[in-house]
């Protein structure tokens, strides 16, 4: 699916936000002139300002514009992400270098997967484990399981997440450097069809301080045209 334009041009404002290159009070350029320098509707520069300020990076002075906040926060947005693949949501964030190892192995199914995708234990399953660094400091990691012969989430039409502060698995806690006891930031993904089958599940871990907050939004009664524009 390609990116929306509003999320591109929001991910370039927030890598300026990021890096320094536009500081704290700043003022933004008018929605007439992402409109003009971009090509594109009122409609989308609108909501590539607004995604940025539910993210908390710029903040909105009642008919002065907008500017950017003092101290702005690093926020991960859901499902806007789900669109993305790791390298273009990590660029977006930083312009350090990013780096993306995967590999894809099948694996024998224990009874926590096995049970969720209505297998039997010891049923072979696809297993990619995703892992990110940025400027050579790991991000990110990730085990993700699909039955074997799905792939990717072209056919679901619902996400689960579940947010929470715990204890990295060894693998996690090795790739991420964590202390003995050192909680992480955890997402459980669990990725439907519209039949209720479940297609995809993921455990995806950060460093703790890696993100301010977690938004999630999701987008009701857009057309795909809106979507695209």
């Amino acid at each position: 699916m390609p990116e929306p334009a509003y999320v591109k041009i929001a991910g370039e404002f927030a890598r300026n936000i990021h890096t320094g290159r536009w500081p704290a009070k700043m003022r933004l350029p008018s929605y007439s002139q992402i409109v003009q320098d971009y090509g594109v509707s009122d409609i989308v520069a609108r909501k590539a300002i607004e995604l940025l300020l539910s993210q908390g990076l710029v903040r909105s002075e009642r008919r002065r514009g907008i500017y950017v906040s003092d101290r702005p926060n690093l926020t991960r947005i859901s499902p806007e992400r789900q669109r993305q693949t790791p390298e273009e949501t990590f660029r977006t964030e930083s312009d350090q270098d990013i780096s993306v190892d995967r590999t894809t192995e099948e694996v024998s199914a224990t009874e926590e997967q096995a049970g969720p995708f209505g297998i039997s234990v010891g049923d072979k399953i696809t297993l990619v484990v995703t892992r990110v660094t940025e400027g050579r400091k790991p991000v990110s990691i990730s085990d993700t399981y699909q039955p074997l012969g799905v792939t990717g989430v072209s056919d679901a039409t619902h996400l689960e997440e579940t947010l929470a502060d715990r204890l990295p698995t060894t693998t996690h806690a090795e790739w991420l450097g964590t202390e003995p006891g050192d909680l992480v930031k955890t997402v459980h993904q669990r990725f439907f069809a519209q039949d209720g089958r479940l297609i995809m599940m993921s455990d995806v871990s950060y460093p703790r301080d890696r993100y301010d907050k977690f938004l999630f939004r999701m987008v009701l009664g857009e057309s795909s045209s809106d979507a695209n524009e």
